[in-house]
């Protein structure tokens, strides 16, 4: 930006910066070039200005072309596993959790809609992985409602208990469980933290109060994800040796059968006993047959004939 730029163009520059979409970009470059300085040390700056905006004139009208024609840009997501959506309206500190939860580097900005396309980060808790999707926020051009609808856990992100009506209207269609974020606890008194609780433990909701700037929550978050999938981890062990490291995830109604099917198709027809220690079992080393209910964090011995 030249010295001699006046406030107007300052102020114009600082709305192109902050600007949701291309259509408010488009208004504030117009703005840009009209407020720029008209001598002849900013012909440079001027012509850059008219050359964005033409650049941008053909993003706008690829894009109605497209929207036209049924096409469209968005960023395409493969669901791996266990998938969880995160969403929630700008500034609500979505893509710092997901930096905090996960092994992801999404762009963390100070001003809003930083966020314009999906984010993955991948959680790994206790042996299992679990696939996190930072969505654009609702407010923007950019929200995606086709994730929310199939996904297996929401997590909704809110700074303030009236955006939890706010986000109501975007989640129509969506039908699985909901765990409610109190983000940036960390500016909250006690006694502020002390009334959200109250009031969402009054509405029945699943919710963790939270920061992702002080940690406050994390760990409670990672739990209340896994117990949204309504799974369970069953661990195998081989006689006389330790426990499998890295559990299988089974439905909450598994029985044992299912644990020898997981490990091979027709396994379970080989097994000659099965012993249980954990949650389920009257006592450890408990023998039990393939019809034996599992409960989550069991593990499970078999002997093959």
């Amino acid at each position: 930006m030249t010295t001699n730029a006046s406030p107007q163009f300052t102020k114009a520059q600082e709305k192109f910066l902050n600007a949701r979409n291309d259509d408010e970009k488009l208004i504030f470059l117009e703005e840009m070039i009209r407020e720029c300085p008209k001598h002849k040390s900013s012909e440079n700056m001027l012509a850059n200005l008219k050359t964005r905006r033409k650049k941008l004139e053909q993003q706008l009208e690829k894009k109605e072309k497209n929207r036209k024609t049924g096409k469209t840009s968005k960023v395409g997501i493969k669901k791996e596993g266990m998938q969880v959506a995160i969403l929630g309206k700008t500034n609500t500190g979505k893509s710092s959790l997901l930096a905090k939860l996960t092994n992801a580097s999404p762009k963390i900005a100070e001003y809003g809609f930083s966020t314009r396309e999906p984010h993955l980060g991948m959680l790994y808790f206790e042996g299992i992985t679990i696939q996190l999707v930072d969505l654009p926020p609702i407010d923007s051009e950019y929200f995606d409602r086709g994730i929310p609808n199939n996904c297996d856990v929401l997590l909704e992100i809110v700074t303030s208990l009236n955006q939890i009506k706010e986000i109501e209207p975007f989640l129509e269609k969506a039908t699985k469980k909901r765990i409610i974020i109190f983000n940036k606890a960390d500016l909250l008194s006690e006694e502020e933290k002390r009334k959200i609780d109250a009031t969402l433990r009054s509405k029945k909701y699943t919710f963790v109060i939270a920061s992702s700037e002080s940690g406050e929550g994390i760990q409670e978050i990672k739990n209340k994800l896994f117990q949204g999938f309504d799974k369970i981890r069953i661990y195998t062990k081989e006689p006389k040796k330790e426990k499998s490291k890295k559990p299988i995830i089974l439905e909450k109604d598994a029985i044992v059968k299912d644990v020898a099917e997981k490990i091979l198709k027709g396994f379970s027809r080989k097994v000659k006993e099965t012993k249980i220690w954990g949650p389920s079992s009257k006592f450890p080393g408990q023998k039990v047959g393939l019809t034996h209910k599992l409960l989550d964090l069991d593990v499970v011995e078999f002997k093959t004939k």
